[in-house]
């Protein structure tokens, strides 16, 4: 199952109590404190994992509590560490506290980690008190508390390529077409529920990310529909591919389509408007696809691609347009 969002409370581990107690042994002399120290709570970490996919692993673990502290115990033995409490996501994660709403860390590659919550620490034994005018101290020091805090986990996919466009307008079949994902496909809007990912390989020398974003509707910017949900994986794509289908199933104007799904993202964040877009027709097998492709390349003021996932035309094309962007970003960074 794809989730984007989750909220949970960790609790780290509390420290480990102190140890009072005197060493007692036959045929020594002088005895002492011997109280060993408590060991330390483990802590609560996120890591970004690039095998995690999406944040469903964790939505039925609404608590993380990491292991306490083991108590000192005598002959100066050290009580054990506790188990840190570790919470695998993707990368891409924002990180963000509850309450404050300050974000903690975003978790851009594999390998990120950031501790949560910090285990307490552990508490010293009687043998920390001891000095020449108190040789028999019986006091000890309770474990410190484990941190707190209730946080929220929110995906936002990294991928190279975005594509958008309006629902139905080819997306998913054309991922499938470019990549090994398998979305689901049918003939009917809102068939994609969730983004989805494919690696597409250019023979040996090449190869980016491509998201399939579910699609976005009027007033997706406000939230109608899913928008914030579906808008958020937008943010982090280098390069946007914006579907046009060239005969909607609901009769609407495919520019109309075109400036509307423009206006949307603009409205949820102005700096999309600045993104590399390459706009395509799809469907170019049916009659409408060229007068569409005229008109929007006279708007527009440069030629629009057509293509045909269903017969393979100009998805050679297509990709070498996607390279040629993504190495020109290369270049600039």
């Amino acid at each position: 199952m794809f989730v984007d969002r989750v909220d949970i409370y960790c609790k780290a581990g509390d420290g480990g109590d102190g140890c009072a107690s005197f060493r007692r042994e036959a045929h020594v002399p002088r005895g002492g404190p011997n109280g060993g120290d408590g060991g330390k709570g483990g802590d609560v970490v996120v890591i970004a994992d690039e095998n995690v996919s999406s944040l469903g692993n964790i939505i039925g673990h609404k608590h993380w509590n990491a292991e306490r502290g083991g108590h000192g115990s005598s002959s100066l033995k050290t009580g054990k560490c506790g188990e840190d409490a570790i919470i695998m996501v993707p990368p891409g994660t924002l990180v963000i506290d509850s309450k404050r709403g300050n974000l903690l860390r975003d978790m851009k590659q594999s390998g990120d980690r950031v501790v949560i919550a910090k285990g307490g620490r552990g508490g010293r034994g009687n043998r920390h008190f001891a000095t020449p005018t108190h040789q028999v101290p019986r006091e000890f020091e309770k474990g410190g508390l484990g941190e707190q805090r209730d946080i929220s986990l929110e995906l936002k996919l990294i991928a190279d390529v975005g594509l958008v466009g309006k629902p139905n307008a080819g997306k998913s079949t054309l991922l499938s077409r470019l990549s090994k994902a398998h979305p689901e496909i049918a003939a009917y809007p809102f068939t994609t529920k969730y983004p989805n990912l494919g690696l597409v390989r250019v023979g040996f020398d090449h190869q980016f990310v491509m998201a399939d974003i579910p699609g976005l509707i009027e007033g997706a910017h406000a939230g109608v529909g899913l928008g914030h949900e579906f808008l958020r994986h937008v943010e982090r794509t280098r390069v946007l591919v914006h579907l046009v289908e060239p005969s909607p199933m609901d009769q609407t104007d495919p520019i109309q389509n075109y400036r509307q799904i423009r206006e949307e993202m603009r409205l949820y964040d102005a700096s999309l408007m600045d993104r590399p877009e390459i706009i395509v027709v799809t469907k170019s097998e049916l009659p409408d696809a060229e007068p569409v492709a005229e008109l929007l390349g006279e708007e527009l003021g440069s030629p629009v691609m057509q293509i045909s996932s269903a017969t393979g035309s100009n998805l050679d094309k297509l990709v070498r347009m996607i390279i040629d962007e993504l190495q020109e970003l290369e270049m600039e960074a």
